[in-house]
C-alpha cells in the first residue's frame, strides 16, 4: 500500500473548461482495465512538454518532440493527446515509429485535425511492437466517453504497477478570476526522472502567454519531478505536458516574475509536487517516505549530487527498509557523492530532529534508540549540513524492500 497516501475522490476533482477527457478498455493490458486515454484540448490553447533524457528515449517521445516543434514553427496549436497503458512502444525502431505516427494520424483524422496537432503518449513493457491496431479501434469508444469530469479515469487508465491513482486539483486566484488547475500522473518504479516523471498531465484554464509555457513547464518539473526518486533508473517514456487553455476571465500573464505569474506558478509547483510525491509514497514495494534535505552546500548542484547519492544507495535504502539505524552508510554515501574537495569535518547530519553527526563523526550525545524510533516512523527526514555555503535542495525518495524485487521480477509475467 502507498505510504500515508490515497487516491483523490474523482468527485473532488476540478474540470478545466477547455479539456474533455475519455478512457476506454481496449485489450492492450492482459487484464481487463481501462487502457487508452484521449485527451481533447480546445482551440486556442497553449501546450509545451519536457520530456526524458535518456538518449534511448520510446518512440512517442521522439514524435511528440516532433510535433511540438513542427506546430510551433507552423502556428498550429496541440489539440489532443492520446495515451496507452500496457506497452511502452520504446526499444522498438523505425516500426515503433511509424505505429506512433499511425496513432496520432488515426485520431487527427477522426477529429478533423493535423496529425502534428496530436501527441502521442505509451507507458508499459520496453521492446515490444505497440499494437496500435487496438488503439485505433479502441478510439471511438474513447472519443465517445470524453467528458470535462473524467480526470479520474484518466488516472486510473495511465496506471501500470500504480497501486492507486494520482490525481490532485487546486484553485487559485488571478486578479478577481479563480483559476481552476487539475494534474494526473503515474509512476511507481523506474523512476529518477531526469526531467518529469514517466507521464504527468497538468492542465489549467490559466490565460498565459504562449511564450512562457515552455520557460513554466520546465520549472514544474525541476521542482518536482525532478526531485523524486524510486529506484535511480530513468525511464524511457518520461512525459510532462503542461496545457493552458486560456479559458479564465483575466488578462493574460505575460511575465512569470509578475504578481500574477508568481501565483499561478506556486500553484501549479504544489500540484506537481503532490503527483511526484505520490509517486515515491507509491513507489513499488515502498514501505517509508523518505525526505532528503542537503542543507549548506556551495551550490544546489552540489546539494542534489549528495541528496541523489544518499536517495539511490541500495544500503542506505535497505537500512531504512529494515528501521536499521546503520547511519555510517548516509556518510559514506556522501562521501562518494562527488564533491572533490568536501571536507568530512564540516558535515553534520540529522534524522529527523536526532543529531547523529557531527564534525564528521558520531555525536557523542546520540543514541542508538533514538536514530531507531525514528527509523521505525513511515515518514523520515535526512538532513544532511555539508558546511560549504548557504545552498540547498531537497529529493524525496523511499525505502527498497523485498517487494520492489518481486514486482520487477515478475513485470512481464
Amino acid at each position: 500500500m502507498p505510504v500515508n497516501f490515497s487516491a483523490t475522490d474523482a468527485a473532488d476533482l476540478l474540470s478545466v473548461p477547455g479539456v474533455r477527457i475519455g478512457a476506454a478498455e481496449t485489450g492492450i493490458r492482459k487484464a481487463a482495465r481501462l487502457d487508452l486515454t484521449v485527451l481533447l484540448i480546445d482551440e486556442g490553447a497553449s501546450v509545451s512538454g519536457v520530456f526524458t533524457q535518456n538518449r534511448f528515449c520510446a518512440a512517442p517521445v521522439q514524435v511528440c518532440r516532433e510535433h511540438l516543434e513542427r506546430c510551433a514553427s507552423s502556428g498550429l496549436s496541440v489539440r489532443a493527446l492520446v495515451i496507452n497503458t500496457g506497452n511502452a512502444n520504446a526499444g522498438t525502431g523505425q516500426q515503433g515509429l511509424e505505429r506512433a505516427r499511425a496513432t496520432s494520424a488515426a485520431l487527427a483524422q477522426t477529429l478533423g485535425l493535423q496529425t502534428v496537432q496530436v501527441l502521442p503518449f505509451s507507458t508499459g513493457v520496453i521492446m515490444e511492437q505497440l499494437p496500435h491496431e487496438r488503439i485505433v479501434a479502441g478510439l471511438p469508444s474513447a472519443l465517445a466517453d470524453a467528458q470535462v469530469d473524467h480526470w479520474g479515469r484518466a488516472a486510473q487508465a495511465i496506471m501500470t504497477t500504480d497501486t492507486v491513482p494520482k490525481a490532485f486539483s487546486a484553485k487559485v486566484q488571478i486578479g478577481d478570476t479563480a483559476v481552476s488547475i487539475t494534474g494526473i500522473s503515474k509512476g511507481a518504479g523506474m523512476i529518477r526522472p531526469n526531467m518529469a516523471t514517466m507521464l504527468g498531465f497538468i492542465a489549467t484554464d490559466a490565460c498565459v502567454a504562449r511564450e512562457l509555457m515552455q520557460p513554466l513547464a520546465r520549472e514544474l518539473a525541476e521542482a518536482s519531478f525532478n526531485r523524486v526518486t524510486v529506484d535511480g533508473d530513468t525511464s524511457t517514456n518520461d512525459s510532462l505536458v503542461l496545457i493552458a487553455t486560456n479559458k479564465a476571465a483575466h488578462a493574460p500573464i505575460t511575465s512569470l516574475d509578475s504578481a500574477e505569474g508568481q501565483a499561478l506558478k506556486a500553484a501549479l509547483v504544489k500540484v506537481a509536487q503532490k503527483l511526484a510525491q505520490a509517486i515515491v509514497r507509491d513507489g513499488e514495494g515502498a514501505t517509508k517516505f523518505i525526505t532528503i534535505q542537503v542543507e549548506g552546500g556551495n551550490s544546489g548542484e552540489e546539494c542534489r549530487k549528495v541528496a541523489y547519492a544518499i536517495a539511490h544507495s541500495p544500503l542506505v535504502k535497505t537500512a531504512f527498509f529494515a528501521s536499521d539505524p546503520n547511519l555510517g552508510r548516509i556518510l559514506a554515501a556522501v562521501g562518494y557523492a562527488g564533491i572533490d574537495d568536501l571536507d568530512q569535518t564540516g558535515i553534520a547530519l540529522y534524522l529527523d530532529d536526532v543529531l547523529v553527526a557531527v564534525q564528521g563523526g558520531r555525536n557523542p550525545a546520540y543514541r542508538e534508540e533514538d536514530g531507531q524510533r525514528v527509523m521505525r516512523q513511515s515518514e523520515i527526514t535526512v538532513r544532511v549540513l555539508l558546511g560549504r555555503g548557504s545552498a540547498c535542495d531537497t529529493v524525496w525518495t523511499c525505502d527498497l524492500s523485498h517487494d520492489y524485487v518481486t514486482i520487477n521480477a515478475d513485470y512481464r509475467s
